[in-house]
């Protein structure tokens, strides 16, 4: 392998750390930001279930009472009406379309971005 190659590989290498490092932070906060709306669906839907007034009104009554579960289950829609669920795998997502290019080339990557270079195929 030539000088040119090895440093357009590390050149490479570089940028795809930092596509994936620079992800990460806002990665992180779409995971809290869906586990908190999960927990209070949950919570919400547990207290709404547990009710024993829910059998006596109206599905809309009953969801006006309970806005806790209400509130909760819009956002949570709206989330993944949004594309939450991309934005919590994106650094997966492009490590694996990297990997996917890199395969005809013989190499790979890890899910931070880190070259591994496989052993020539023998013919």
């Amino acid at each position: 392998m030539s000088h040119e190659q090895t440093e357009d590989l590390k050149a490479f290498e570089r940028r795809l750390t930092e596509v994936i490092s620079a992800i990460q932070p806002a990665t992180g906060r779409w995971r809290i930001i869906l586990a908190i709306t999960t927990v209070c669906t949950a919570t919400g839907a547990w207290n709404w279930l547990r009710d024993a007034r829910t059998l006596q009104t109206t599905f809309v009554q009953s969801l006006l009472e309970h806005w806790l579960f209400t509130f909760s289950i819009l956002i949570l829609l709206l989330l993944f009406l949004a594309g939450i669920h991309k934005r919590v795998y994106a650094p997966s997502i492009i490590a694996s379309r990297c990997r996917l290019v890199l395969e005809d080339y013989n190499m790979a990557c890890d899910d931070t971005g880190k070259l591994i270079l496989k052993p020539r195929p023998t013919t």
